[in-house]
């Protein structure tokens, strides 16, 4: 295939040797396969952002780092500089996260490096070796189900523990390799201990898993993991491993309702490109 202009220096570094073809296309990015030596790679070319909205962009971004006061000033005013580095601060969000979660032993994509805003990292595969389809994609027995809803659970643990929360975690952004389901997609990735919505954006997270698979287990449907998590998390008992039970006692807590109100809307965008999603797979209109 000809090569995308931004994956074109790479090629001529000699990072990448080719380009296979386009594996992903969103609004955020477009995924390539690309072939680098012997091996099969992703790589993730960044769009310029401003076609997202900058409103739900800002919500995710609430309580993360940045490099200095002066760009934190800028970033809060919503200057030109300010958004230049609030881009950057986007775009290299997830590239940071999933160097934190492979070491925290998270099953996310290895990442290879990142070059000029195209993130090069591990290509996740099927038992045959082709990309490894999206857990929307599956029909489940009950039993795999449980075994992927006990598995994800224990991921979004570790995330926690990290002090990271997904933020947009659905059936779209979870691969099926011959091992377990795979996490990807992560630029909206929330800091837990700084963002007022934190605890929303966890419960829709988990909330999305538990609908997905609970088609296949209709138990799962009663479970209520997120609470839990977050508790544990707030009295800062939360580790990796710990143990959960899926049932607790809901205690009403303060929450902003703006970012409530936010996450609430950004449910319903999902919601409609979940339905689009399976009506494109099922050959009907939207």
């Amino acid at each position: 295939m000809k090569v995308p202009k931004g994956l074109q220096p790479l090629i001529d570094d000699g990072v990448i040797d080719e380009v296979i073809r386009s594996l992903k296309s969103g609004k955020e990015a477009t995924v390539y396969v690309v072939r680098s030596g012997a091996h099969l790679r992703c790589a993730k070319v960044y769009r310029d952002m401003t076609q997202r909205s900058f409103q739900r962009r800002a919500q995710y971004q609430e309580g993360r780092k940045v490099r200095g006061s002066r760009e934190a000033r800028a970033m809060s005013r919503g200057s030109r500089f300010g958004r230049r580095e609030q881009e950057h601060e986007w775009k290299n969000a997830e590239v940071d996260a999933l160097y934190r979660l492979v070491a925290g032993d998270v099953r996310v994509p290895r990442p290879l490096g990142y070059f000029n805003d195209v993130l090069i990292m591990e290509l996740i595969t099927d038992a045959a070796g082709n990309p490894a389809p999206r857990l929307g994609e599956a029909q489940l027995t009950a039993e795999l189900a449980r075994e992927y809803h006990g598995f994800l659970m224990r991921q979004i643990v570790r995330m926690l523990s990290l002090g990271l929360i997904h933020g947009d975690l659905s059936e779209f952004n979870i691969l099926l390799a011959p091992e377990g389901p795979v996490i990807i997609d992560l630029p909206q990735v929330v800091n837990a201990s700084g963002n007022n919505a934190a605890f929303a954006m966890l419960e829709r997270d988990v909330g999305n898993i538990r609908t997905t698979l609970g088609r296949f287990a209709p138990e799962l449907l009663q479970t209520e993991f997120a609470r839990e998590m977050w508790t544990l998390y707030e009295q800062g008992e939360l580790h990796a491993g710990s143990p959960l039970t899926g049932v607790l006692a809901c205690e009403e807590s303060p929450v902003d309702p703006v970012s409530v109100i936010q996450v609430i809307e950004d449910a319903r965008e999902e919601a409609i490109r979940r339905r689009r999603g399976r009506e494109e797979q099922l050959g009907q209109p939207t």
